[in-house]
């Protein structure tokens, strides 16, 4: 491959700037081109990142764009990735790729037919320690993944965030807002889920904003906020997922894996980096010394501290993949079948049954140090 492929986004809200912001650390992509409903929120984002603003007309238009990225919301995701393939574009979508299995059915399609590569976020376990946990299941260290547990827990977003009202409607809640994040790195770990069972409730009717101009506002509560359900792996490991924004605090790590050797204890799938630990037969926890990845040194601070943030890595490795003309690692197939998961979760919730899966994917191929060093500027 020679050169950046130029990127345009549609979406100007507050995840296009992490895109804009940290695309500049990988040499196989250039943001060019923003667009937003919102004309203000486009002129706003463009003037910040010195990049150029245009309708949505005009940038799927455009000759000299070859990837757009759809950072709209989740109920706009299936129209816009239409609307970018029928324009003659390859796509990359933030997270949920979309909302029904017959949405990223059509769009599967449409790529096969257009000939467009479709791709879609979350692309957190591209990140270096999740990537080091990768190796060590694939080399056996652990043995034979048997089960594990996994948890995504807090009190919800509305105490900070000034409008928190997508979170609390369908189409999101705890499963389908953070779900991609731990859902995706089990199937990269793992393998692809062959069925699911969940319970859910909603203790709250409605949320009340605490800060912003809209402190106060009460805001109406249409998702279940506390699911907890088990995925059953076609090989077999069984793996319970809690997540609730029901919870003031717990001590439960983020994720764990039990394997015929060891446990393996790894750090929040939502940023890259972290330690990993493992311990034996004598319960003895180790920190695993780190490999030499790029994509888990910390380069961000965050309320947690500094925390390794690489997002616009499976963008990156996209437009690579385009060029070698070679299966990208965050591919439809895998996107698809995460949704998948995280819809049969709300729906065994709803109907109190299991539910088996109708789609599946290979696990993405590993990303290690030397591809990571590929990428980057």
């Amino acid at each position: 491959m020679t050169g950046a492929l130029n990127v345009g986004i549609i979406g100007c809200g507050n995840i296009s700037s992490t895109y804009l912001h940290l695309a500049a650390l990988f040499k196989t992509i250039k943001i060019t081109t923003v667009a937003d409903l919102n004309e203000e929120a486009a002129n706003a984002r463009a003037k910040e990142y010195g990049v150029v603003a245009k309708s949505v007309a005009d940038l799927l238009a455009d000759p000299g764009i070859d990837i757009i990225v759809n950072l709209t919301t989740p109920e706009a995701h299936f129209a816009v990735t239409r609307d970018i393939l029928e324009a003659g574009k390859h796509t990359y979508s933030e997270k949920p790729f979309v909302l029904s299995l017959k949405e990223g059915q059509a769009l599967r399609e449409l790529s096969a037919t257009t000939g467009k590569i479709v791709c879609s976020a979350p692309d957190t376990y591209l990140g270096g320690t999740h990537q080091q946990a990768r190796q060590l299941l694939d080399a056996g260290e652990l043995g034979k993944i048997t089960s594990g547990t996994c948890h995504l827990m807090s009190a919800g977003m509305e105490d900070w965030h000034p409008n928190p009202d997508f979170f609390f409607q369908s189409g999101a809640g705890p499963v389908l807002d953070m779900g991609p994040y731990y859902v995706a790195n089990l199937i990269n770990l793992i393998g692809p889920v062959a069925r699911v069972s969940a319970l859910a409730n909603t203790p709250q009717s409605f949320r009340t904003i605490g800060s912003g101009p809209r402190k106060g506002a009460q805001v109406p509560v249409s998702t279940p906020t506390s699911v907890h359900a088990i995925l059953e792996f076609e090989n077999g490991a069984l793996i319970t997922l809690a997540t609730s924004w029901d919870v003031k605090a717990h001590t439960h790590a983020h994720m764990e894996l039990y394997g015929s050797k060891a446990s393996l204890f790894l750090p929040d799938p939502n940023f890259f980096g972290g330690n990993l630990v493992m311990a034996f037969e004598n319960g003895a926890q180790n920190i695993v010394p780190p490999w030499d990845h790029p994509l888990m040194r910390p380069n961000q601070q965050h309320d947690e501290g500094m925390m390794a943030n690489y997002r616009t890595v499976g963008l990156a490795d996209m437009a690579l993949a385009i060029g070698e003309n070679r299966k990208p690692r965050c591919a439809l197939e895998t996107s698809l079948h995460c949704v998948d998961i995280l819809l049969s979760i709300l729906k065994s919730a709803e109907t109190g049954r299991a539910v088996s899966l109708s789609t599946t994917c290979s696990r993405p191929e590993p990303f290690d140090p030397d591809a990571a060093r590929a990428l980057l500027v």
